[in-house]
């Protein structure tokens, strides 16, 4: 843990399409990190008490503020991680959805549920708060997977403390500022500029009941094993390598067009994005054709710069690992020399077990095709890989598509589309890509206390509490 009273300048927002150093702040001392603790845990004790109609509303605000400052925020994430303008304002118009979601089903999700009883009695299991929260967010869609943990846990009654990604400072700053010009109390929501160490001190202090991590396998793994020492409730969202089937097409051209959009939307930086694209034989040489002419169709001028040029530098050497070990790079894949972290979309096929590109998560713009021929096949590729995120399968015959999704082992599969969106859909993975859900009505029940109440018979008066 970083000594009391000492600040280095670990966030940093740094322009991804120059490489050039913009601003900085410095970490929290320790002191800070146990005033953020206080503030917490002391609105905790109010805010779970008042009515959940009052917390909805609050919630509903602070979706309402949030989207009145959505062209300022869009322009913060492009100068910190390189989004572009129109994606930015989609994050936040999403954003505003998931507060508007929670605030109208929240209420109706928390309330008593009653148990049919054996015996004489009355059984009710409540939804309650348990605490404060910690949630260490990433860079990649840096308001959308904060509110995401935030807004359902706020409705239920917890309050949140956000470690943000180093990289996007300004916009963890901002979203702090949304949620009391809102009107929530202080310390419903704070924002904390921790150090790794604190984070650790965070996840151990008694006030803390639980963390919630997108990220890394390692980060998790850290996260997972901090919180399982502390018998501290987590959740883990840590990426995947989606495949995206296509088992056959009437229109190949068009199939390889919303293939490549899905690809590089948020310029690949997307844990949902379609990392592994598998295609029938029969159809395959006529998808890459059509996929290497979408790539070189890309302005690399204007193609916006992936978010770090570390990220981009790490892609690169994954690309240059597998074409060094016999895959050919058909478009793309070429990292600029100004210092920027542009990287120009690629094409990579013929990836084999002795490259990191067929066990690693690509995350940035180049299409993976595997050529697949039959369904089994398919299958077996697909769940070949270590991560358990999503999944696509398309076929113009959808019974056939919904088989070989029925055998996908994946948290999320989608059929004849390349992923489901909207609040009311839950979100979350299997084997490494973590466990936990989040969105949906289910993503207000992983940081809960579902308390049973059971009320006897009066043993004075006989009056069973059914009547």
């Amino acid at each position: 843990m970083a000594l009391s009273g000492v600040r280095q300048p670990a966030y940093r927002v740094v322009d991804p399409a120059t490489g050039e150093p913009v601003r900085s702040f410095p970490c929290a001392t320790d002191a800070e990190v146990d005033e953020t603790l206080n503030a917490a845990h002391a609105a905790y004790l109010g805010w779970r008490d008042r009515p959940v109609a009052e917390r909805a509303h609050l919630v509903r605000r602070a979706g309402a503020a949030l989207l009145h400052r959505a062209h300022e925020l869009a322009r913060t994430m492009r100068l910190e991680m390189g989004k572009p303008l129109s994606e930015g304002v989609e994050e936040i118009e999403y954003c505003a959805s998931i507060f508007d979601y929670y605030a109208d089903q929240g209420p109706g999700l928390v309330a008593d549920e009653e148990l049919p009883s054996r015996g004489e009695g009355r059984a009710i299991v409540q939804s309650r708060p348990i605490g404060p929260l910690l949630g260490i967010m990433p860079w990649n869609y840096p308001c959308y997977q904060v509110v995401r943990f935030a807004a359902p846990n706020l409705v239920l009654g917890n309050t949140v403390i956000i470690k943000h990604a180093e990289s996007v400072p300004l916009t963890a700053r901002t979203l702090e500022e949304v949620m009391l010009d809102a009107g929530l109390p202080r310390g419903a929501y704070l924002n904390v500029f921790a150090t790794h160490g604190q984070i650790s001190s965070l996840i151990a202090d008694v006030r803390v009941q639980g963390v919630s991590l997108t990220g890394s396998e390692r980060a998790g793994s850290a996260v997972a094993a901090a919180a399982g020492r502390h018998l501290k409730k987590c959740v883990l969202e840590l990426g995947g390598s989606d495949p995206f089937i296509v088992l056959d097409s009437a229109d190949v051209a068009a199939v390889a067009a919303l293939a490549w959009r899905t690809r590089i939307h948020n310029n690949g930086q997307a844990c949902t994005s379609n990392k592994r694209m598998l295609v029938m034989a029969d159809i395959y040489d006529a998808f890459v054709a059509a996929l290497v002419a979408e790539a070189d169709a890309v302005d690399s001028v204007t193609h916006p710069p992936m978010a770090s040029r570390p990220a981009a530098e790490t892609l690169a050497a994954q690309v240059d690992d597998a074409v060094a070990k016999g895959a050919r790079l058909l478009a793309g894949g070429v990292l600029a020399r100004d210092g920027s972290a542009r990287y120009s979309p690629a094409v990579l096929v013929d990836v084999s077990e002795g490259m990191r590109a067929y066990h690693e998560e690509l995350f940035g713009p180049v299409a993976v095709v595997y050529r697949v021929t039959h369904d089994d096949h398919a299958v077996a590729l697909a769940n070949s890989s270590a991560y358990g995120l999503g999944a696509a399968v398309f076929s113009a015959d959808p019974q056939r598509a919904r088989r070989v999704a029925d055998r996908l082992e994946t948290g999320m599969v989608n059929v004849n589309t390349p992923y489901g969106d909207g609040p009311e859909l839950p979100f979350g993975g299997i084997k490494r890509s973590g466990f936990g859900r989040e969105l949906g009505p289910t993503g207000m029940s992983e940081f809960v206390n579902k308390r049973l109440v059971h009320t006897a018979v009066d043993a004075r008066t006989g009056v069973n509490p059914h009547a």
